[in-house]
């Protein structure tokens, strides 16, 4: 297969973690053919189908010049067997164009994963609301009062922005409500922005678990990331230590609960997060955690996905 991998820039990727180079890696090993854009490079004009100005690319196996780069060239995206979005958040509004401009590829005949329309249905942090029964005590509000209340009643509460990402944003109040009117106003910039709220869960000394989904079934081991030190976020972006472990078995039952449901809607990747027994996000956009789950536990992710994503092809297309 050809693949076009819509990313971040390549001068950016620290390879010795990143998903996205261990799909390329995979998927050169197996024989596919690789080539990159970023979602700058992507146009469409009337009269035509949409576009990109590409870089066809190999991987050398070199830790430093880890790529030998082809004269970038303009290509229709339908050329390629498959594009993958993986451009990092934040989800702001030139990614929401990008989704669309990949949408009218798709209606030309290009197969885009994840799907355009499934990364716009579901914000990773909103998206959780249709699972109830697999979160705690959440509630989205603009309002300062809305969030006194839910202080008053479950004590120590996590804030966070809905635009967040890599624990960017989050902070936990106490017993003690020091300093809610303060965080309310800087996240809901007085009453104009909603917030999520979300009771604190204790269990996240133990880690705050990201289970992927890969083609609708959970991948047999999660990453626990850790909290070090003073630090409540256990995003690796914010110091977490990343510990693999087996899924337990709320961790799998969440996971084949959710798996057929987020295939089903285009989603061939998705990161769930999960403290304790909660769920309190579902990741779409660029879940990552590959490298580290094979380093420590030999569990070939890139494969799994990979297989998974030369199953998808040989499935009709679906708009």
């Amino acid at each position: 297969m050809t693949l076009l991998f819509i990313a971040d820039p390549l001068h950016s990727f620290k390879i010795y973690k990143d998903t996205t180079f261990a799909m390329m890696r995979e998927a050169q090993r197996r024989g596919h053919t690789l080539a990159v854009c970023e979602p700058q490079h992507i146009s469409w004009q009337r009269g035509g189908k949409v576009m990109a100005q590409v870089t066809d690319i190999r991987l050398t196996g070199d830790a430093t010049d880890w790529y030998e780069a082809q004269p970038e060239r303009t290509a229709e995206l339908v050329e390629f067997d498959a594009v993958l979005m993986r451009k990092d958040p934040p989800f702001d509004s030139e990614y929401f164009y990008a989704t669309h401009l990949l949408e009218q590829a798709e209606r030309e005949g290009a197969r885009v994963f994840n799907k355009p329309r499934a990364l716009r249905d579901h914000p990773e942090k909103l998206a959780i609301m249709e699972f109830p029964q697999f979160i705690g005590p959440t509630l989205v509000t603009r309002s300062a009062a809305d969030i006194q209340r839910f202080h008053a009643e479950h004590r120590d509460i996590i804030l966070k922005p809905l635009d967040g990402m890599g624990g960017m944003g989050i902070f936990r109040v106490g017993p003690d409500g020091l300093n809610l009117g303060s965080i309310t106003e800087t996240l809901n910039r007085n009453g104009t922005q909603s917030v999520m709220v979300q009771k604190f869960l204790p269990e996240i000394v133990e880690g705050d678990k990201r289970v992927l989904v890969i083609g609708g079934k959970p991948v047999p081991y999660c990453l626990a990331r850790i909290p070090q030190g003073t630090e409540v976020r256990g995003n690796l972006a914010a110091g977490g230590k990343g510990v693999a472990r087996p899924l337990s078995a709320r961790d799998q039952e969440i996971g084949e609960a959710l798996g057929p449901i987020l295939q089903a809607r285009g989603l061939l990747l998705a990161g769930v997060d999960v403290i304790g027994d909660c769920v309190t996000e579902i990741n779409v956009t660029s879940p990552t955690c590959f490298q580290e789950i094979f380093d420590q536990t030999g569990c070939d992710v890139a494969a799994l996905f990979i297989d998974a994503l030369e199953a998808a092809m040989k499935a009709p297309a679906t708009l």
